[in-house]
């Protein structure tokens, strides 16, 4: 099994801490977003290589942090892939980025989990890798626990086996409070219909069209998050991120 980290955005809304450098490589409760996502994806026992998927502008930045966070995970191996875009205007979007990867590094032949580098969590994710394996797809999904706040995201209905039935983003009137994050595994086969999605003209940003894309063609677990669960967008959900999530510092 391979893991994709996205962080190839520009995070414009977190301007100017994100002028120099990448969101993922800002520090959340005293280390950087990345690692907490990647923290807490080591218990997983099967990870071979983890592969970064940023920019031009930050690929270095990123190539120097993995030199020095491989050493503590020394049976894994990291591999830093830069997309080539240097700016919001020309980026390949977070779809275009998976694909990318799974292209060029030939990832067709082992399951996938993509996750973004803002995406901040309180527990290990060993549960949601061991209840995915065997599935085609499964997504991460959290109930946000209030009919108005799933506006503002994805809402998902799912079956009493856990496969997604029903995917609207932003809903105007939804009947769900479970939303879907950015925190998803691919079957092998799967991972070829990503070509398959850009080749249609399909959206190339926001992973969840794919999953909107792809619960009407293969089933689509889902595995539910406890705990905390935070997307990093704001100046503000950045300061809140701080402080709870010092609770969980080493």
């Amino acid at each position: 099994m391979n893991v994709l980290i996205l962080a190839a955005g520009y995070a414009t809304r977190l301007y100017p801490l994100t002028l120099a450098k990448a969101k993922p490589l800002l520090e959340v409760a005293g280390k950087p977003m990345i690692e907490w996502v990647l923290d807490n994806l080591a218990p997983i026992p099967d990870i071979r290589t983890v592969y970064v998927v940023t920019n031009d502008k930050f690929a270095d930045d990123f190539k120097a942090w993995a030199d020095r966070y491989a050493k503590s995970q020394p049976k894994v191996t990291f591999k830093i892939v830069n997309d080539g875009s240097r700016s919001d205007a020309d980026k390949l979007g977070a779809i275009g980025d998976i694909r990318l990867v799974i292209t060029r590094e030939d990832l067709t032949n082992e399951p996938l989990i993509v996750v973004a580098g803002d995406n901040l969590f309180s527990e290990p994710l060993a549960d949601f890798a061991a209840q995915a394996k065997g599935s085609a797809a499964t997504l991460a999904t959290y109930d946000v626990g209030d009919l108005e706040a799933i506006k503002k995201y994805a809402s998902i209905k799912i079956d009493g086996e856990g496969v997604i039935t029903h995917f609207e983003e932003k809903p105007e009137k939804p009947e769900s409070t479970l939303t879907g994050i950015a925190l998803y595994y691919f079957a092998p086969e799967t991972l070829e219909l990503f070509t398959t999605y850009i080749a249609a003209g399909n959206n190339p940003d926001q992973p969840g069209r794919f999953i909107q894309w792809l619960y009407t063609r293969r089933p689509v677990r889902t595995y539910q998050i406890t705990g905390t669960w935070y997307d990093i967008g704001s100046k503000e959900t950045l300061e809140e991120a701080n402080e709870i999530f010092a609770q969980f510092a080493a």
